[in-house]
């Protein structure tokens, strides 16, 4: 009887989530026409050519541009001071060459821009040579492109993990807390059947759904831009469940005092946002201050993401990624405890 009341309890689990299009959009459709959409801008193509200008208030400006052309890695234009000017406030150009006395010149540039720095080193080398400079030591050159270093490998390990912390906080936090709204939850408590059979098949019925979710996403991804698999899928499958399970306690004591959906959604965007943007789902979160490293490296998403892209991309053994997995161990513990705990069913 026990386990017919779980099943029965699956089973609903399983209605309630494909009688949702919404949600079978966000689960499915969102993440590959992201991955889509970004693999797509991120292509392989080949390298960008900065832009930048010549203010030509002399009889310099003819040959610095003559110069600076010999780079075919940058598009030289010859303006007026005024309008180069104009031209690099309005970001048109990344730099403007203006000749400084009688054989100087200055750069300008916003030091802020990658692109104008970048812009800066080369335009000056092409400065540097034009004006009889030689290389001191010969130079070679081999451009290595190889799958693992684009960008959309990079991206849709957090796209996965995205999906994963959607699914475990939104997945559970969100249906209990309708539940609760509508007095089921109290009715639920009065029948045979146990507490622990009703939370089971929330995580049950979000693992077998995960394990769609996930299948669609990296078949997609491997079939269309041919993202690398390198680590073991038994170890990509272990990061998986464990991270599953952790951001499934998250939405378990997210929703266990909420009352009403508009406060369970608030406490559920307030929680995923941080998240989100610290994470390093779409840019790596080293970009972010030192200061602020240990908070983010804390962060189940963070784990997720680097112990993802550390199996798929680099083939690291699961064994070598217990900073990550003990990160998400201590969430599925502490989260799952403190829920349990203070649970409301009325």
């Amino acid at each position: 009887m026990s386990d017919n009341s779980l099943w029965q309890l699956v089973t609903v689990r399983f209605k309630e989530y494909t009688r949702e299009p919404e949600a079978l959009f966000w689960s499915f459709g969102f993440p590959i026409l992201l991955a889509l959409g970004l693999g797509i801008a991120f292509r392989a193509k080949p390298a960008d050519v900065v832009h930048v200008a010549v203010a030509n208030n002399g009889p310099r400006g003819q040959p610095l541009a003559t110069a600076i052309r010999r780079d075919p890695g940058l598009s030289v234009e010859l303006l007026t001071p005024d309008s180069a000017a104009t031209a690099l406030r309005t970001g048109r150009v990344a730099l403007v060459v203006t000749p400084n006395g009688v054989d100087g010149v200055q750069y300008q540039y916003d030091d802020t821009r990658p692109d104008a720095r970048t812009a800066r080193l080369m335009v000056n080398d092409a400065v540097q040579r034009g004006a009889g400079r030689g290389d001191v030591l010969p130079i070679a050159e081999r451009h290595v492109r190889e799958r693992g270093s684009r960008y959309i490998d990079f991206v849709v390990p957090g796209l996965l993990g995205m999906t994963i912390m959607g699914g475990g906080i939104w997945g559970l936090g969100y249906s209990i807390v309708d539940q609760r709204r509508k007095n089921l939850l109290k009715r639920l408590v009065a029948t045979p059947m146990s507490r622990a059979e009703y939370l089971g098949s929330y995580v049950i019925s979000r693992l077998v759904m995960l394990t769609i979710e996930v299948v669609v996403l990296l078949g997609f991804s491997i079939a269309l831009f041919d993202v690398p698999m390198r680590g073991s899928w038994l170890s990509i499958a272990t990061i998986i469940v464990v991270s599953a399970l952790a951001f499934g306690g998250f939405g378990l004591l997210i929703a266990s005092r909420s009352k009403t959906i508009e406060g369970v959604s608030g406490l559920m965007n307030l929680s995923m946002l941080p998240m989100w943007v610290l994470s390093g789902v779409f840019f790596s979160s080293e970009n972010f201050p030192h200061v602020v490293q240990p908070f983010i490296k804390a962060l189940p998403l963070t784990a997720t993401n680097d112990a993802l892209r550390a199996s798929m991309l680099r083939g690291d053994a699961l064994v070598t990624l217990w900073p990550q997995m003990a990160v998400l161990g201590t969430w599925l513990i502490v989260c799952f405890a403190i829920a349990l705990k203070i649970f409301r069913w009325r």
